[in-house]
């Protein structure tokens, strides 16, 4: 009697693509759970904060925190790089801080048989996670040294470039309160954060538990839960989620109607100054991929690219003085160009 082998009808090569890309999606929705869960240990409340810095770390992006002193900002940095397994250093900007000071230097040395020479002696820029506490105290000249690195994740010293470790990313504070001795940050600067990230005061119930568990004779420790090389995999992931027509369409729309020369809004003509650039649109593809895949989900729907329009868009974006003179708020214009999407 002849043995007839019996095969399984194969799976066609794009279903299996498609159900291995929802598995890894899945998988990385639980780690990310079990990140919130321990960050939640620590910070108590502000979970639109939390969420919004984790999109923008899954994004590959960095983010301006926005928010009075005491809100714990920078307890979220070192909070971050212990979860997820980052290398974090803090810089606190001062109007005396020189660039080298972040960036690192050249120093000269001598060796035993009297030859000299140049060695590099690398700043805190060289770090996976970096704090720029309050960077706008930082000059000008301060400030631009964080420029290079930001957008292409190396410096260059005396000629020389130096590549920075992957993945990188900054996480910089800023205070809303207008004080002496701050410098505002520069458009080109600003546009190179994807989110600016303002941090509102904890509810009431939150800020109960948080008085009493700071003051106890003891605190919980933030556990790890990813290492750095997760955290590349988990980027790479995000970029590889696919976007449906209808929210490519919808951030197109919304960052369209943003500037005054492509809007039919008449609002936007006549109080936006100047509007968001293509990065916007990039920055929204991107963080609305990452949002997805935090809450679970295979795709992004236009409810993320509005939900994210505001830290997306609002330090993208100037009010003239009319605007001014008529109290309009960048978060109301940003509003009103989501409208036709809602």
């Amino acid at each position: 009697m002849t043995n007839i082998d019996v095969m399984a009808p194969k799976m066609p090569a794009g279903e299996a693509a498609a159900d291995k890309l929802a598995e890894e999606i899945d998988a990385l929705g639980q780690r990310l759970q079990q990140v919130r869960q321990s960050i939640g240990r620590v910070i108590f409340g502000q979970q639109a904060t939390i969420d919004q810095t984790l999109i923008t770390l899954l994004a590959g992006g960095h983010a301006l925190l926005v928010g009075v002193p005491g809100l714990a900002k920078t307890r979220l940095v070192g909070t971050l790089g212990t979860v997820i397994g980052l290398d974090d250093k803090r810089v606190q900007c001062t109007p005396d801080l020189m660039p080298a000071d972040i960036v690192g230097s050249e120093v000269l040395e001598e060796s035993d048989t009297g030859r000299r020479s140049f060695r590099f002696i690398q700043g805190p820029v060289f770090c996976q996670l970096l704090m720029a506490d309050e960077i706008n105290r930082a000059s000008p000249r301060t400030q631009s040294a964080l420029l290079q690195a930001m957008q292409e994740h190396r410096v260059s010293v005396a000629g020389q470039y130096h590549q920075l470790p992957a993945p990188f990313h900054v996480l910089a504070t800023q205070n809303p309160l207008e004080q002496e001795g701050t410098y505002p940050l520069p458009e080109a600067q600003l546009d190179r954060f994807l989110m600016q990230i303002d941090v509102p005061y904890p509810e009431i119930d939150a800020e109960r538990q948080m008085l009493i568990v700071t003051t106890g004779p003891q605190e919980d420790k933030p556990v790890g839960v990813m290492t750095a090389d997760d955290l590349l995999a988990a980027q790479r992931l995000v970029r590889r989620i696919p976007v449906g027509d209808s929210v490519v369409d919808a951030i197109l729309t919304l960052v369209r109607a943003g500037r005054a020369e492509t809007t039919a809004i008449d609002e936007v003509r006549r109080h936006v100054a100047w509007g968001p650039g293509p990065r916007a649109s990039q920055a929204l593809m991107l963080a609305s991929r990452a949002r997805a895949v935090l809450d679970g989900r295979f795709t992004p729907s236009v409810d993320d690219v509005l939900a994210l329009a505001r830290p997306v868009l609002r330090h993208r974006m100037s009010l003239n003085f009319t605007a001014r003179a008529d109290g309009v708020t960048l978060d109301e214009v940003i509003d009103r160009l989501g409208a036709p999407l809602a």
